[in-house]
């Protein structure tokens, strides 16, 4: 799994002057917390780059004055006006003590509703997940072959060993729903078995009245 190195220093000023000024000087205060101990810490903006600009799901290891922090990403704040990184949360892992995480999912396979004719939709990108550091990786694999047109894959159907996952298990994650091609090639095929339209019979004339 891809982890990212983030080089830091020990954060000795606090409150809002303090942090006004870091910022000032092109640096983002940061905590990294869930550890033996709450690490106040302050780096460059560009060394969280790779880490929150990004889709992926990532590991940081953060060295802050001769030691380091394996960890994850937590939470983010950015400047209303500047829209500029301003503050970062990162939780340490810990082996023996489970994390909650937003893993990104993969979908694989060719859904044989999409080669019918069919559209995918995908309703949702990521799972959260409550898991041991071990078994955090970079996404969850859910394969699509034997999506059927008008079919879903829900979030219960998703297989994922050593996770606990925490969405509603009836939330759909992917769907093949029918495009309106499709739809307009059904109506005009006769249903299978349907007898042939009758053409209508001519009216009987009526008979001409008496003189």
């Amino acid at each position: 799994m891809k982890t990212i190195t983030i080089k830091g220093q020990l954060r000795t000023g606090t409150g809002k002057s303090a942090t006004r000024q870091l910022r000032s000087q092109g640096l983002v205060p940061g905590v990294i917390y869930g550890g033996a101990e709450e690490v106040n810490f302050q780096a460059a903006a560009s060394e969280f780059k790779s880490l929150v600009y990004t889709p992926d799901f990532q590991l940081a290891d953060v060295q802050v004055d001769g030691k380091s922090y394996r960890c994850i990403l937590k939470d983010l704040q950015f400047d209303k006006v500047k829209d500029s990184l301003a503050h970062v949360d990162l939780l340490e892992l810990v082996e023996d003590k489970k994390v909650s995480a937003t893993i990104p999912i993969k979908i694989t396979g060719s859904s044989i509703g999409v080669k019918a004719g069919g559209k995918l939709v995908v309703k949702i990108k990521s799972l959260k997940v409550k898991t041991y550091p071990k078994f955090l990786r970079e996404n969850i694999e859910v394969d699509i072959t034997n999506l059927e047109l008008n079919g879903n894959i829900r979030v219960q159907d998703v297989k994922a060993d050593g996770f606990e996952i925490l969405n509603s298990p009836r939330i759909p994650i992917a769907s093949v729903t029918m495009t309106r091609q499709l739809k307009q090639e059904e109506a005009a095929t006769p249903a299978k078995g349907a007898a042939p339209a009758k053409a209508a019979a001519p009216a009987a004339a009526k008979p001409a009245a008496k003189k």
